[in-house]
């Protein structure tokens, strides 16, 4: 090691490592409502089982994250939201280069039509809220390849 090296052997052989590793998934859940407490609270719920998230209050801010933020390997939306609503969303992303990303919607008030357009836009799934948290967990491991 010369006087000018700002790493260690060891520090340049674990960065060596790192660096040669293949690509992991996507793994990291972005989740869409304008509502901060069920935001904070699905982000709470899934950060407690090493699952790591990212929020958004809008479905326009959603799309710049997708854009952005190739580690995002799961998109949790509302349905209900102000301007963009969670199957306009979704229409949106079906129509990007993230088009075959895994999508759940959540509701508090979902009609029939809501579920039928939701599922012909090819989501996992529509849960009602209030949500079953082991079922919530269960379904993002699942898709995001973290299965025991």
């Amino acid at each position: 090691m010369s006087d000018h090296d700002i790493l260690s052997d060891a520090e340049r052989e674990a960065l060596s490592a790192v660096m040669h590793e293949p690509d992991l998934p996507a793994q990291r859940v972005l989740i869409v409502d304008d509502d901060k407490d069920a935001r904070d609270l699905l982000s709470e719920i899934l950060a407690l089982d090493g699952i790591r998230c990212m929020t958004a209050a809008s479905g326009e801010s959603a799309l710049k994250l997708l854009e952005l933020n190739k580690s995002i390997g799961l998109l949790i939306t509302d349905l209900r939201m102000q301007r963009l609503d969670g199957l306009e969303l979704v229409s949106k992303v079906r129509e990007s280069e993230r088009a075959a990303l895994p999508i759940i919607i959540v509701s508090g008030d979902a009609k029939a039509r809501d579920v039928i357009d939701a599922m012909h836009l090819s989501v996992v799934d529509f849960l009602l809220k209030p949500i079953d948290s082991k079922e919530l967990l269960a379904l993002v491991k699942h898709q995001l390849g973290m299965e025991p």
